[in-house]
């Protein structure tokens, strides 16, 4: 398949100019920086600014249910045919533990080849991780998990509800009353999203203000490997992966450059949750693929995730000088398989995915979940970041294999 390339047609001074300043993008960017310099310059003022990124990412969060259950009913019961749902739903699900244990492998690896744990104590300033490891920690509960967990919960109702819709004798009216509310939801949306600048910004002042750029020094070797190995696992793997259907992952990545900056800006995959559903729709999924795909995703395809898990537990036995045998080794990448996949959802659960995970080895000590505390934030960007084109790469796969996908457009539909 051919990638339209965008058009070059020569454009003049002042059209160019008048695109970038109304370009989402480019005030997303702009507000990242500002964020920074705030949170650098001005701690104090950037703390303060906490409240602006997690008033945006708290508003972003009331769409998603009603958009993950509207997308799904619709797709399931657009489909007609439940043996296809069944089909999307294994393949979809195949495919994410695949490439959630090769994020996993590539994760121990790295950690073993550069040793990030091999660093001075000494200059580690240690924070009071109990309240991430405590007895929730020990005692994790996939049912707790389940019922903590807003999007699963949605996603369990949309799939019953999709199915049930199938068998209704006013299965039209109800299909049409439901994409007239979809329309309103996604139109509410659209204007939100003119926020997205304000958000990126209060959530870059809040995290440089509070941990400050000198806290990267001590764990930066850390840092420096996962931010490196989800890049590998990107471009590498997932690259790889499209490459053989023809599809270029640079033009995947420059056609989600709005959502990609508005995670890194707020730390949050689901802050880009409904406006990506919509970019991959238009680039050529199908709307049956995207509303089954993109929301099991993220609750069960959490690469960048993975990847940080895996070296954390490894980076934590280098820095206690723990050795782990290769059997201990696939045990950990073994129990990650099934306890990442509660890393979703819910506030501090990456620390109880750890904790849980390091108590069951028996070898490395819980308490040095406190040690990542610091860089921890910093760290979020790149999972998220990681979490979201991994979701996006899946989508427009199970589309191609389900011969689901129209002629693919990399170009942005413009709305007046």
């Amino acid at each position: 398949m051919n990638i339209p390339t965008p058009n070059s047609s020569p454009k003049t001074k002042k059209s160019t100019f008048h695109s970038i300043i109304t370009n989402l993008t480019f005030w997303v960017l702009i507000a990242i920086i500002a964020g920074v310099l705030l949170g650098h310059f001005s701690p104090e003022n950037g703390v303060k600014m906490e409240i602006v990124g997690k008033t945006f990412v708290d508003i972003i969060k009331l769409f998603i249910g009603p958009i993950i259950f509207l997308t799904i009913v619709l797709g399931i019961s657009g489909m007609g045919n439940l043996k296809k749902v069944g089909r999307i739903g294994i393949k979809a699900l195949f495919y994410f533990e695949v490439v959630s244990t090769i994020s996993l492998a590539i994760g121990v690896g790295v950690a073993y080849f550069f040793q990030p744990g091999k660093i001075d104590k000494s200059g580690l300033a240690l924070q009071d991780a109990s309240k991430y490891t405590n007895h929730a920690a020990e005692n994790f509960s996939w049912l707790q998990f389940f019922l903590s967990n807003f999007t699963l919960q949605v996603l369990l109702a949309a799939i019953v509800c999709g199915i049930a819709l199938n068998f209704y004798q006013k299965r039209e009216q109800t299909i049409l009353v439901l994409e007239r509310f979809s329309k309103v939801v996604f139109t509410g949306l659209k204007y939100v999203m003119y926020l997205a600048p304000i958000g990126a910004f209060g959530g870059m002042a809040y995290t440089i203000g509070k941990f400050g750029l000198e806290t990267l020094i001590p764990l930066g070797k850390l840092m420096l490997c996962v931010y490196l190995t989800m890049a590998l696992f990107v471009f590498m793997v997932l690259g790889t992966i499209l490459r053989y259907y023809k599809i270029n992952i640079l033009s995947i990545l420059k056609y989600i450059k709005e959502e990609l900056l508005l995670v890194l800006g707020t730390s949050s995959s689901e802050a880009a949750l409904p406006s990506i559903m919509v970019k991959l729709e238009q680039m050529g999924c199908s709307k049956s693929v995207v509303g089954l795909v993109i929301p099991t995703g993220y609750s069960f395809n959490l690469d960048g995730t993975s990847i940080y898990l895996s070296m954390s537990v490894i980076f934590l036995a280098q820095l206690y000088d723990v050795h782990l045998s290769f059997a201990e080794i696939l045990s950990v990448i073994g129990i990650l398989m099934i306890t990442s996949k509660g890393a979703a959802g819910v506030t501090g659960s990456g620390f109880i995915v750890l904790a849980s995970t390091l108590t069951a080895i028996h070898k490395i000590p819980v308490e040095g979940l406190a040690f990542l505390l610091g860089v921890d934030k910093f760290m979020s960007e790149a999972r998220a970041i990681t979490n979201l084109i991994g979701n996006s790469v899946a989508t427009i796969i199970i589309s191609k294999t389900e011969h689901d996908f129209t002629e693919l457009n990399l170009e942005p539909v413009v709305e007046e």
